[in-house]
This record gives C-alpha cells, structure tokens and sequence, in this order.
C-alpha cells in the first residue's frame, strides 16, 4: 500500500468491512481494531491483510464461484439459445431500439445521480426524493425527461447533478456523455475488434486505449490501477498470465468487487450475442472478472442474458427467468432477484413497489450490484411490457438512476424496436450520442446500432 495515506486506507478498510460481512465472513471485532489503528498507515495496512484473509463462514448458506465452468455447475436448466424468425429488417429495428432504450432511459436517470436520489436523506428515502422533484415541478407522474427546476429545491433542499445538465427536459438534444454510454460502445469496440476471442487482458488494455483514468470509478479505477501497475511495474505480459494475476487485479485494495460497474458494463457485449443467452453471460463473465468476483460477476451476467433473451422474448417476466438461469442457484443475487419479482407481482402501484424494494435492499450501497438488479427486475416485471413504465419506475426508485434507467431501457427497446418506442421520448435525442470516445463523439445511435448488428452477423455466422 506504498502511497496510501491513512485517510484513503480509512475509507477503504469501512467499506472492506462491509464487504467481506456480506461475503460471509466473520468481521467481529474489525470496526474495533480500524479504530485502534487510527492515523497509523502500517497498522492500517495490517489490518486490511488480515481482513483479506478471513475464511467464508461455515454456515454461510450460499454458494458463489468465481470461475466460468463453476458457475455453470450451479446454475438451474435455461434456454442457452432462443430462435427468431425475425427479418432483417425486424432484427435492425430491435438493435435500434435497444440502443435508443438505453439512451432514454440513461438520460431520464443522469441528473438524478446524486447524494439525495442515491442515498436519500434524513427525512426521506431516495426514491420518494424523486418523486418529490418531480412533484415540485408539476411533473408529476413521470412522463418526460427530469425538468431542471423544482420547488423542491427550496422546500426540501434538493438539487440535481451539475453533471447532467444536458439531460434536463428543457435542455437535452441528444445522449450526454455518460459511463454507462462509455462502456456500451466499449463493448461495441471489443467486439468489432475481436469477435469472439478475447479475454481479460483486452479488456484492459482497451480501458488503456480508450479511458482516461478520471472516466473510471470504483472497482474499475482499482483495478485499472492494478493492471498498470503490473504492466509497467511488475512485467505481466499475456503469455506469462496467471489465475493469480488476475485475482490481483481484481481483489488488491477493491472493496468495491461487487458493485454496480461490471452490471452497467455489459450491453454493447449483450448486443453481439443476441437471441443466445448463455453466450451474452459469457462476454459478461470475462469482462466482468477484470475487476469483480461474485455478485459482481452475476450481476453482469443476469443483465446480460437478459438483454440477448430481449431480442427474442417478449415476456419480461420470462426474461427475468432466463437471466436467473445463468448464474447460480444459490447466489445471493439469484436470492434477491426472486425476492424482488415477488414484491412486483403483488405491488398494487408504482409507489407501492419502489417503496418496498427500497426497504428490503436498503442495507446495500447504492451503486451496489443487488439492490440495482433487483430494482430492475422488479421494475420489467411490474411494467407488463410498457416501456414508459418499466423505464420510469427504474429510475424513480432512487439509487443508481441513470445506471438502471439504462438497463432497463436497453432491455425493453430490444423487445420493442426502435419503430414502437414512444417517440417523445425518442425524438428528444435527435438520434445523437456523445460519448468521448474517438469515433463516437458524437455519432448517430442508428450507427451505433447497425455497427453492432453487423457484429451480431459475424458472430453468429
């Protein structure tokens, strides 16, 4: 930890402690010795060491792999593959529409992204925040983009993100740029340059290529760390990769394993193995295991499989199933999901269900991957197929907003295509996305999405 000063080792070792409580392990006593250790860098790092190197509880009463051909081991029977007999013209209209969805739903969410919608506040949780911004400004229910003023900003002292002002109703005229836009034609890249064979040294020297540092967070900025470090310090080259390696990469100093990063990483991955399921959760796997374990994995890996199985199934209650179907069974994210399309199939209202979900995943951080997932489960399955709603009840239910608006559109464009999506959301966006990445910045989400059904076709032969 050679550079660390102690208040960054501070804020680490809170969240490994949390983090490793819900690994399953044994934490008593560690709040304790993190105080005791105070401003002392050395003890600092002591404790971090022995906190990695805590053993999973015995009665702990899930299974979680790590490694491909495990998790498969785990995981109940699924489809694998779906059939269509779409035209092309159909299968064209469903790539533009996921990546229409996406944008939409992305946009909806972008200004949302901050303290009082993430994490709520003293008074309110962050869902009933949303919906008292929108309430201030008579936009009350959601039925367009967030408006830029809101009375609740005098009354309740709420305000927006300043990073989002692009995406404000009155102002937006196209996709902002955005990480979860980022990361979708990152996917789209990796693909266009690989096809199917690649592995996670590409995914970081594409984060390399293409991704300044200061456009990484979390678990991404740990192990984008990681990987420098061990290509420029430490001499890892591809043909001397390694299992432990890899576990570098991913583990050292990254309480952040199982968040949301991998999750929102997956669409444009997703979008080359359409219509195939299993294929989409292993893109997600190996990108995903550059800088996550578990729920982290398995998050990516539900999304994905979810997205592929959108191009074909048109059920989002099915949908949701299949994306079940290729992680494990007894995963606490598979635990969560179940519990969360409960909640949605006995929820009278939108109100209603964000309200519960919020109080039954509350104990997670809010860009953590459980409690997003589960949101958007909830969020296709309450919405019966109706885009604005499954869209809107993503975003209004606080925590990551833009991330999960994005999911869940990209999901719901799929099954509808571009032609049915409603066209005041649509229209607003100009058929425009920035992203920051040479190329596309800006570029037509049409272009974005022909270039990635051309991927599909090679992919699939």
């Amino acid at each position: 930890m050679t550079g660390w000063g102690w208040q960054a080792l501070q804020g680490l070792l809170h969240d490994e402690i949390k983090q490793r409580k819900e690994e399953g392990c044994n934490v008593e006593g560690f709040q304790a010795k993190l105080e005791e250790a105070g401003e002392d860098a050395v003890r600092l790092t002591a404790v971090y060491e022995e906190l990695s190197a805590l053993p999973i509880a015995a009665d702990f009463p899930y299974s979680e792999p790590n490694g491909l051909d495990e998790i498969r081991a785990a995981r109940p029977e699924g489809p694998r593959k779906l059939q269509a007999e779409w035209t092309e013209e159909q299968w064209k209209d469903k790539f533009y529409g996921a990546w229409l969805g996406r944008s939409v739903g992305c946009a909806l969410g972008k200004p949302l992204e901050i303290g009082p919608f993430l994490y709520g506040t003293d008074s309110h949780p962050g869902w009933a925040n949303v919906k008292l911004w929108f309430e201030g400004a008579d936009a009350w229910p959601i039925r367009d983009y967030t408006p830029g003023q809101s009375r609740a900003q005098e009354q309740y002292g709420l305000a927006l993100a300043p990073y989002g002002k692009e995406s404000e109703l009155e102002r937006i005229r196209y996709m902002e740029t955005d990480d979860d836009i980022r990361y979708t034609v990152l996917g789209l890249l990796l693909l266009e340059e690989k096809g199917k064979e690649w592995d996670s040294w590409d995914v970081g020297g594409l984060w390399l290529k293409h991704l300044p540092f200061h456009k990484v967070f979390t678990a991404e900025a740990r192990s984008y760390v990681n990987f420098t470090v061990l290509n420029s310090q430490m001499g890892w080259q591809r043909e001397t990769d390694s299992d432990a390696q890899k576990e570098w990469v991913r583990m050292y100093l990254n309480p952040y394993r199982e968040w949301i990063g991998a999750q929102i990483r997956v669409d444009g991955l997703a979008y080359g193995a359409a219509g195939h399921p299993e294929l989409a959760a292993e893109f997600a796997w190996r990108d995903a295991s550059f800088s996550h374990v578990k729920n982290g994995i398995y998050g990516a890996m539900f999304v994905a499989a979810m997205i592929a199985a959108a191009f074909v199934e048109t059920d989002p209650e099915r949908i949701v199933e299949i994306g079940l179907s290729e992680i494990p069974q007894r995963c606490r994210l598979a635990s969560d999901i179940r519990q969360a399309v409960a909640i949605a199939r006995e929820a009278k209202d939108q109100v209603e269900l964000v309200d519960r979900i919020w109080e039954a995943f509350k104990h997670y951080h809010p860009v953590h991957t459980n409690n997003n997932a589960a949101l958007c489960a909830a969020a296709l399955v309450f919405a019966r197929g109706d885009f604005e709603t499954a869209v809107t009840t993503a975003v209004l239910g606080g925590w990551d907003t833009d991330c999960n608006g994005a999911t869940v559109g990209s999901i719901m464009g799929a099954i509808d295509g571009a032609k049915r999506l409603p066209e005041h959301w649509t229209a607003k966006l100009n058929d425009t996305l920035y992203s920051e990445i040479n190329g596309f910045h800006p570029i037509a989400i049409s272009e974005c999405a022909r270039r990635s059904y051309e991927v599909y076709r090679r992919i699939n032969g």
